[in-house]
């Protein structure tokens, strides 16, 4: 039950921008999880969710697979200063950085398990990533375009 609660939460928190653990307990009720504050807790703790600041100013629990929070830092100071541009054609996104960036950036981009993109190819200053569809790949620009922006 854990490990599906903890996929489930995950989903949650790639799909809506979850501000409270109160937010996250009553989504996780809708979708037929019993689950406490405690639980909430502890959950958040073990998938090490961080808080970011949205572009909007407000904070939301972001997902990150690298294991120390160190790390995922400076991957997000990574994809923020090598970025230059983001846009999509259907469901293809292109993210255009600073020369010599691309391998650093689609590394970052990785780290932030992006479960939408099927992959992508980094040049030397552009990515494809070939995302589900198109609604995917609309939600996920917004969504990068957001953390450059935070």
């Amino acid at each position: 039950m854990k490990i599906k609660r903890h996929s489930k939460i995950i989903e949650l928190v790639r799909e809506f921008d979850i501000e409270t653990q109160e937010e996250l307990a009553s989504r996780l009720k809708d979708a037929g999880f019993d689950v406490t504050q405690a639980t909430i807790s502890r959950d958040i703790r073990e998938l090490k969710l961080t808080k970011v600041a949205t572009s909007d100013g407000i904070q939301k629990y972001e997902v990150f697979l690298q294991d120390d929070n160190k790390t995922a830092e400076k991957f997000i100071r990574v994809f923020k200063e090598g970025v230059i541009n983001i846009d999509y054609a259907q469901n293809i996104l292109v993210i255009k950085t600073l020369n010599g960036m691309a391998m650093g950036v689609a590394a970052a981009l990785d780290s932030m398990g992006n479960d939408e993109i099927i992959g992508s190819i980094a040049g030397d200053d552009n990515i494809f990533c070939v995302v589900k569809n198109e609604e995917k790949a609309i939600k996920l620009m917004e969504r990068l375009k957001s953390k450059i922006n935070s």
